[in-house]
């Protein structure tokens, strides 16, 4: 057979093995590793880029992705320390750095996720079981995914995988403890609600009293001003008419008798008097 002859039936051979799915060639992309594996055993593990050959029907090929990978976990149950059960919806970064442990412990991508998932939730238990509602949802989180991720890392490293974060996404109670907690949130509200009508209607009495006090005040001024002033009034008509009387007594006699005639005769006045009244002593004299 000449040359030319043996390389056309090497092609045609190689043409038929891939019709059938049975190629000697595979390529190896750059954001791939990949473990050819024989019987069931790894025989060589290719973590560079390239064009390889490996023997049909006898090897296979298994990929893994070494870019940093998200993983994404369904929402599970966390119990915390002061016994309140949240429901807990979590993510990482995680990479493979040696994809030949992660072959020999896992034997694929997918069984390294689902211990990678072990691995997250079994830490998320233990730390979150050692607070407290309040410090997981509002004060300590960052703290405490610092902790969970630091200790999946060094869970999973055995394994050729490396965690780079972990995080919570959500955290929600589940509908029986958001009902008792709405129910509480509602009776702390009321409660305070009350707190402030009160200590408002308080304070409103507060202010009536002291302006019903200054009210007082300022009547009780004004009717000491206005006797005041009324005494010195009639004190000094008093003195006025003590100058008028001293001056002439017959003249300030007469005057008051006509003012007294003037009032007492006004609108159809009547009076029952005897003759000889001093009253009309100036009505009889001509």
């Amino acid at each position: 057979m000449t040359k030319q002859g043996f390389i056309i039936a090497v092609l045609v051979v190689i043409t038929g093995l891939f019709f059938l799915g049975a190629s000697p060639l595979f390529i190896v992309d750059i954001t791939q590793t990949a473990i050819v594996v024989q019987l069931g055993k790894p025989v060589r593990n290719l973590t560079e880029p390239g064009l390889y050959a490996k023997l049909p029907f006898v090897q296979e090929v298994i990929y893994f992705d070494k870019r940093l990978l998200d993983y994404d976990s369904a929402a599970q149950d966390v119990i915390t320390q002061d016994k309140k059960t949240l429901l807990l919806d979590n993510y990482a970064k995680w990479k493979i750095v040696d994809s030949l442990k992660v072959f020999q412990s896992f034997q694929s991508q997918r069984g390294a996720l689902q211990r990678l998932n072990d691995i997250i939730y079994s830490e998320l238990r233990v730390e979150l079981g050692r607070h407290d509602l309040l410090e997981i949802v509002a004060s300590h989180r960052g703290d405490l995914m610092k902790i969970v991720t630091q200790r999946s890392n060094e869970k999973a490293s055995a394994y050729g995988i490396e965690i780079h974060d972990v995080r919570i996404k959500r955290a929600d109670l589940p509908e029986q403890n958001e009902r008792a907690v709405f129910a509480r949130m509602q009776t702390e509200r009321d409660r305070q609600a009350k707190q402030y009508r009160a200590e408002g209607a308080e304070e409103a009495q507060k202010i009536r009293s002291e302006a019903e006090k200054d009210r007082e005040i300022i009547l009780a001024q004004a009717y000491k001003e206005s006797e005041e002033l009324r005494g010195a009034g009639d004190a000094k008509a008093f003195r006025v008419y003590a100058d008028a009387y001293r001056q002439d007594p017959h003249f300030f006699e007469f005057t008051r008798s006509m003012e007294a005639y003037k009032k007492t005769f006004k609108d159809k006045s009547t009076m029952v008097m005897g003759p000889d009244s001093e009253f009309f002593r100036y009505l009889k004299q001509r």
